[in-house]
């Protein structure tokens, strides 16, 4: 059994940084779906090669992980949430400076926040009505990305903040008048699953280090109904071959 005690200091001394947080490259033209869909992500332009021919790939099912010596995520979260967008493929919650989370001795600054439903990554198959990424930066552009999922359950009335404003329409942009408070999104319990994987949209850049809550979050239907009449799609990648990584927790 000791031998599949692993530190995830151990894991994370191999990877290296990423110099963005945006979820996309250059002006090539994807979707959700069809010729332009996950499965030709890597034909619509060099910057996306990744999406096709990367082997540490996002979402992942989350099943047969490896019990690790994980530290606590550290939140240091305001309430800074403060601009709500329409990007045509999520909807997004752009974050004030100033929220951190600390892991492993690392400080990431929270850049933003953005939806999917169904959930991109999978918990031992179970997909969940929507999921929530956190996506962070430390100042060496190095990613990670906090990731919970939402139950069907009440109104979440910190979302709520947020969706009273959402634009309807790819390309909207609106002001939060009370700036939404993202530790209110996220689980009491703090165990997780650990893996490193990428952004999960094109350019589908490697090196991410993926933090996915084994708690949940609670949102109404009409919530999550909301969002898909907002951006009129489904938007989740589906998941991707573990090849040879670990899934730590």
């Amino acid at each position: 059994m000791k031998k599949q005690i692993l530190s995830l200091s151990f894991v994370l001394a191999g990877l290296t940084g990423l110099g963005s947080a945006h979820a996309g490259a250059g002006d090539a033209h994807w979707t959700y779906e069809g010729k332009d869909g996950p499965a030709h992500w890597g034909e619509l332009s060099p910057d996306f090669s990744a999406c096709s021919k990367g082997r540490n790939q996002s979402p992942l099912n989350l099943t047969g992980a490896i019990k690790g010596q994980l530290p606590m995520l550290e939140f240091d979260y305001r309430a800074g949430g403060r601009e709500v967008i329409n990007n045509g493929h999520t909807i997004q919650v752009n974050y004030a400076p100033g929220s951190t989370m600390r892991v492993n001795g690392d400080t990431y600054e929270l850049k933003q926040f953005h939806f999917h439903t169904p959930s991109e990554n999978t918990i031992e198959g179970r997909s969940f009505p929507m999921e929530v990424h956190f996506v962070h930066a430390n100042r060496d552009g190095q990613l990670a990305v906090v990731a919970v999922m939402f139950e069907p359950g009440d109104t979440n009335a910190e979302l709520e903040k947020a969706w009273r404003v959402m634009p309807r329409e790819a390309g909207g942009k609106q002001a939060i008048s009370t700036p939404v408070d993202a530790r209110m999104l996220l689980p009491r319990e703090r165990s997780y699953y650990w893996f490193s994987g990428s952004l999960t949209t094109p350019p589908c850049s490697e090196g991410v280090h993926w933090f996915v809550m084994k708690a949940s979050d609670v949102a109404s239907k009409a919530q999550v109904e909301a969002f898909m009449h907002a951006i009129h799609h489904k938007n989740n990648r589906p998941v991707q071959p573990l090849n040879a990584r670990l899934i730590l927790q």
